[in-house]
């Protein structure tokens, strides 16, 4: 849904609407799980000196290797009969301190380090990352071990060593983040606003890294207890009689054997602790992601969600000539605890060789309805809960999905606005467009090779065969965009959806690949729906016109007759809105206001808070599309009828 519907929203009487963070986070149910283990070993090592347990560090030689549920011994007693239960709680409380300092001091050191070699650049950043790749290229292990050596066994020492060989992950990490801020454009405002260095560092940089260094120690504090135990299990951490998790382990391996509880329960602490955490962080890294703050709570299906009870409008009798046909096609959002309602019934026709063009303001809807057609919108949170949508007798909305994938690309092609963005970075555009052809015919690659070269003539690309080697960043705007058009001609398609194609092209290039789009749908008999804002656009290539406000068509006619007599208030607003060349006296107008929050769309027609014609009946009701002569209508209760009686200004 574009992101001028979700901003619109109403800050009163819900809130945002988002969901909360418990929410985001509960809703990875391992990361849930990860918590309240984790929290239950927390509060059971937190009470642990409160609880009627003997000393970790009792012996008691007549008790020695009890087996677990033993009197007085809940998990049994080790070789010095020590309790097993108390040295388990104390140990991990031990272990979990050790971790969590180790991190700190890790993320401390190392994201300072990161951040001022990526911030500086230069000989400092050359000079750190040089003594960073000197540490990473020792083994960990190794290294941690040779640095406990030269200071001597002991837990401090052991804390200390690892949190040196962690260093280097914390410091690459954020110095790769912070050389990808440091050219951003609020860092050149915030140098020509004054600040120094130092201050842009803390308040322009560190806020943006920070959640990275979070990330980081929570998907890292396990991996550190892990290797805090593993240096206690070859002695080297914690010193007898003191506990922790690794020291159990190594003692108990003696008694593998003959009493295998004394290894087995601290392992098994070990495993179900570090789980726990590192389960907990990928649920801290999923909710400081971005793209679920929006309300996406899990990753999008490969086509749409299609409501089992979804309400269909009544089967018409489609025109011969009908190729699509869209009857009260339904298409909502979720977003925590409301709902927005994006496409709010829209009705079509689309015709053999006919282009028709869609328009509206942004976030009126025009690019959701377009994906929705062949299930494209994201699941979560989109979902279609109305209408049919019919094509040569089937409904896209009941197909198998291996059927709407045979659609996808065949019968159906699209031409997306941003063509870097669609078009894959690391593969050329020869094998791109070969491999939308292969996908759909049964053709050796040096078929579909010469095919691709004859489609890029087709598409007026200078040097065909040359162009093929190349990757889509070595290409001009232009050049991407004929590309994408080339892979959307690639079989034939019946129905091409063209989706703002020419809008971040300069008015040269928007006129060629205009030009070329109107030839190819005569030459190839495609039928095309047209998405843009721009009227010049329209009047250049489309038949028909249909005009979207809120997620609803709110007038359809021929181009010519709906440019020089619109009957809605919108579109009329919409046309004063273009400017015309050779009336410099012409006044532009506005339209006041905001188109309203889909979420919260009111009664009656949606224009009525910016229509200047609106009367109390407008605010009532549903206002439904009527038919306004044999190929034109509209959804308004008092329609402009007439040019004469329009104002021209």
């Amino acid at each position: 849904m574009s992101q001028a519907a979700l901003a619109t929203s109403p800050s009163s009487g819900g809130g945002s609407g988002r969901p909360s963070p418990w929410r985001l986070f509960a809703a990875n149910r391992l990361a849930a799980g990860g918590l309240i283990v984790l929290a239950a070993i927390a509060v059971l090592v937190l009470l642990a000196p409160l609880l009627p347990l003997p000393s970790p560090d009792a012996t008691e030689p007549a008790n020695r290797l009890l087996r677990p549920m033993s009197d007085g011994y809940l998990l049994g007693s080790d070789q010095l009969g020590r309790d097993i239960l108390s040295r388990l709680l104390h140990g991990t409380r031990t272990s979990i301190a050790v971790g969590l300092s180790a991190t700190l001091v890790a993320a401390v050191i190392g994201s300072l380090l990161g951040l001022v070699a990526g911030y500086a650049g230069g000989r400092s950043d050359n000079l750190i990352m040089r003594g960073i790749d000197m540490l990473m290229a020792f083994p960990y292990i190794l290294l941690a071990l040779a640095i406990v050596a030269a200071l001597g066994p002991g837990l401090m020492n052991a804390l200390l060593a690892i949190a040196v060989v962690n260093i280097p992950f914390f410091a690459r990490n954020i110095r790769g983040v912070t050389v990808g801020l440091v050219h951003r454009e609020f860092v050149d405002a915030a140098r020509l606003s004054g600040k120094g260095d130092l201050s842009i560092l803390l308040t322009e940089v560190l806020p943006n890294v920070l959640p990275v260094v979070v990330i980081t120690m929570a998907t890292t504090v396990g991996w550190m207890i892990l290797e805090t135990a593993g240096l206690s299990f070859l002695g080297l951490g914690a010193q007898p009689p003191q506990a922790d998790l690794g020291s159990m382990l190594g003692e108990g391996r003696r008694q593998l054997f003959t009493a295998p509880h004394v290894s087995i329960i601290p392992g098994l602490m070990i495993f179900v602790l570090v789980m726990s955490i590192n389960l907990m962080g990928d649920g801290v890294r999923d909710l400081l992601d971005p793209r679920l703050k929006s309300g996406a709570l899990g990753r999008p299906s490969a086509r749409t969600d299609v409501a089992s009870d979804r309400a269909k409008a009544a089967t018409a009798q489609e025109a011969a000539t009908a190729l699509l046909d869209v009857d009260g096609l339904t298409t909502e959002f979720r977003v925590g605890s409301e709902v927005y309602r994006a496409v709010g019934g829209v009705d079509f026709e689309l015709k053999a060789e006919e282009c028709l063009g869609l328009v509206g303001e942004s976030g009126s809807g025009k690019s959701v309805t377009a994906m929705s057609l062949l299930g494209l919108v994201p699941s979560p949170p989109g979902r279609v809960v109305g209408g049919r949508v019919a094509h040569r007798g089937e409904d896209l909305l009941d197909v198998s999905y291996d059927r709407l994938r045979q659609l996808r690309g065949g019968s159906f092609a699209c031409v997306f606005q941003d063509p870097l963005s669609t078009l894959h970075p690391l593969y050329t555009v020869g094998d791109q467009i070969v491999e939308a052809i292969r996908a759909h015919q049964a053709l050796g690659y040096r078929a579909a090779h010469a095919k691709a070269v004859e489609l890029l003539k087709l598409v007026q690309i200078p040097g065909p065969e040359r162009r093929m080697e190349a990757y889509p960043h070595e290409l001009s705007g232009g050049m991407r965009q004929r590309i994408c058009i080339a892979m959307a001609l690639a079989n034939d398609p019946e129905v091409l959806i063209a989706d703002e194609p020419t809008t971040a092209l300069d008015v040269t290039v928007q006129a060629q690949v205009l030009r070329l789009l109107n030839r190819l749908r005569m030459d190839k008999q495609a039928a095309v729906l047209f998405i843009t804002h721009d009227f010049g656009v329209v009047s250049e290539i489309c038949d028909r016109v249909a005009v979207m406000y809120a997620g609803r068509i709110v007038e359809v006619g021929p181009t010519e007759e709906l440019l020089t007599r619109p009957a809605h208030p919108y579109t009329r607003k919409l046309i004063d809105c273009v400017p015309v060349l050779g009336e410099r006296e012409r006044r532009l107008d506005a339209i006041p206001g905001l188109p309203p929050a889909v979420n919260r769309l009111p009664e009656g027609c949606a224009f009525a808070d910016r229509c200047p014609q609106a009367r109390p009946d407008c605010r009532r009701g549903n206002i439904t599309l009527d038919r306004l002569g044999d190929e034109r209508s509209v959804r308004c209760l008092f329609p402009l009828l007439s040019s004469e009686k329009q104002r021209v200004s």
